[in-house]
């Protein structure tokens, strides 16, 4: 009776710090994920903000990137007041004419406007169906509607992002084989960035 009691014994210390242990790893795994893109975003916001600051030399802490803040908005100001506005429309137009550079600086301002711009690119978003029967789908973005001026009426421009990358392609897809998304463009984006994992709003197990 004694051995069986010292081996129930012996088993149950090794059960409960197994348990214990088991725990602990879980709870520094939960940990994990919360220190870790908390730690990620603070630092790389960090970065961004203080090459943005030393751009202009200055030995006062975040009066470079105020300044460069406070610039901005007032070319945007300047470039939306119809006085100013030919100006910037004359300098754009001269500048488009550059070769090489042109290539580069519209490709650069179609970009920006497509997130930012009056007219938003990246806020239709749909699938693409790969194949004939639409078992496989792809999530992506309509870009243009309407291709009557490449002579393609029944089709889309479609850009297909990639999943953890800030790269993708870009597609001419026929109508019948795209279907919009019921989800907001931010959503969407997200989706597909994080490869499926986030970007739905799941509602909790009860």
């Amino acid at each position: 009776m004694r051995g069986f009691c010292l081996e129930f014994s012996l088993f149950y210390r090794c059960t409960m710090s197994q348990f214990t242990f088991n725990r602990v790893l879980t709870y520094f795994f939960r940990g994990l994920l919360f220190v870790v893109p908390l730690a990620l975003t603070i630092y790389i916001i960090y970065q961004t903000l203080d090459w943005l600051d030393g751009l202009i030399p200055i030995n006062v802490p975040g009066l470079g990137l105020l300044i460069i803040v406070a610039a901005i908005t007032l070319l945007g100001y300047l470039a939306s007041f119809f006085i100013t506005r030919p100006i910037f429309v004359q300098f754009e137009k001269y500048f488009s004419k550059i070769p090489l550079v042109s290539i580069l600086y519209s490709s650069i301002k179609d970009l920006i406007g497509a997130f930012v711009g009056d007219q938003k690119k990246f806020n239709v978003p749909v699938t693409v169906a790969l194949d004939d029967k639409g078992d496989v789908l792809k999530v992506g973005f309509i870009t243009r509607e309407d291709l009557a001026a490449l002579d393609l009426a029944g089709f889309v421009s479609v850009y297909l992002p990639h999943s953890y990358n800030f790269s993708g392609n870009h597609f001419l897809v026929e109508k019948t084989k795209v279907k919009r998304l019921k989800m907001n463009s931010t959503s969407a984006m997200k989706f597909v960035v994080s490869g499926g994992v986030s970007g739905l709003d799941v509602p909790p197990k009860v």
